[in-house]
């Protein structure tokens, strides 16, 4: 008999403790009685709300919904823009349970098909808004509409799981590697052509400003010549004048100077020889020594 009581308080006690269960802050839970969701006197799906709660052991199942905001991350996707372009898009959505009836309805109550069913919606969305757009369009200034135009089109999209869509956000747009490829490869290529213009440019700037500077160089010089041969020519009738003057002062005196000057010039070094006739006027002024 102790050992039936026992038994029975046992019993008692794991069906108290499995008739209990919990929902904690930012969950909700719907609880299911052999498939069907259970619902209130007016017909409406009754959402557990985060306390302590009741439910029969073994009958009822309990399905505890996150109602806190999700990040939907999937990876990165294809998309062709209206220039028949391929874009490489990755972007994310937030996300919450809105209505949860509804979304237990429609995804079980699992969040891999809430996500797997929102990401399809919103690829149609965002495939729809890229496809009407050039790439320039897309990373320029347009780049705001088209993430509120996709946040507008898959929230619209998302009220028929109980979803609300809080945001999207497209992450990055690169373009894929062969295309990548083939643009460096094209940029590369006409920045050569420019580099190699401005090169072109640069030596016919040189040679106009060699030839420009040669050319000034060349009147500079020739000025100068000009300016010497004045000056010269210059100093050679201050000179003559000079000699004539002296001349006239002393027309003998200035004789013996011009002969001395021409002895020195001509016997200027030891090794230098004469040939003139001993007669010869050159000597007028060593005859007139040896008298």
């Amino acid at each position: 008999m102790k050992n039936l009581i026992i038994i029975v308080i046992a019993a008692v006690a794991i069906t108290s403790f499995s008739s209990l269960f919990v929902v904690s802050e930012g969950e909700r839970s719907i609880v299911s009685q052999f498939g069907k969701v259970k619902r209130d006197s007016q017909d409406r799906t009754v959402v557990y709300e985060p306390g302590l709660h009741f439910k029969i052991p073994l009958i009822e199942k309990v399905r505890i919904l996150d109602a806190r905001i999700q990040t939907l991350d999937s990876e990165s996707d294809r998309f062709v823009t209206s220039e028949k372009k391929d874009l490489i898009v990755d972007s994310y959505v937030k996300w919450r349970i809105q209505d949860f009836e509804q979304y237990y309805l429609k995804t079980s109550g699992i969040k891999s098909n809430a996500e797997a069913l929102l990401a399809r919606k919103f690829n149609n969305g965002l495939r729809s808004e890229i496809g009407t757009r050039t790439i320039a369009e897309i990373v320029s200034g347009e780049r705001d509409e088209l993430m509120d135009k996709a946040l507008a089109s898959v929230k619209e999209s998302a009220r028929e799981l109980g979803i609300e869509v809080v945001d999207v956000r497209v992450k990055k747009i690169n373009l894929p590697d062969e295309v990548s490829s083939y643009i460096y490869d094209r940029m590369r290529a006409e920045r050569n052509a420019v580099a190699a213009e401005h090169r072109s440019q640069g030596k016919e700037q040189a040679e106009f400003i060699r030839a420009d500077v040669d050319a000034k160089i060349t009147v500079m010089i020739a000025d100068a010549e000009r300016n010497s041969r004045a000056i010269r020519g210059e100093g050679d009738a201050e000179a003559a004048k000079i000699y004539a003057e002296a001349y006239n002062q002393d027309p003998e005196f200035y004789a013996f100077i011009r002969s001395l000057e021409a002895y020195r010039a001509s016997f200027n070094e030891k090794s230098d020889v004469i040939l003139v006739k001993p007669d010869s006027e050159f000597f007028e002024y060593m005859k007139l020594a040896g008298e």
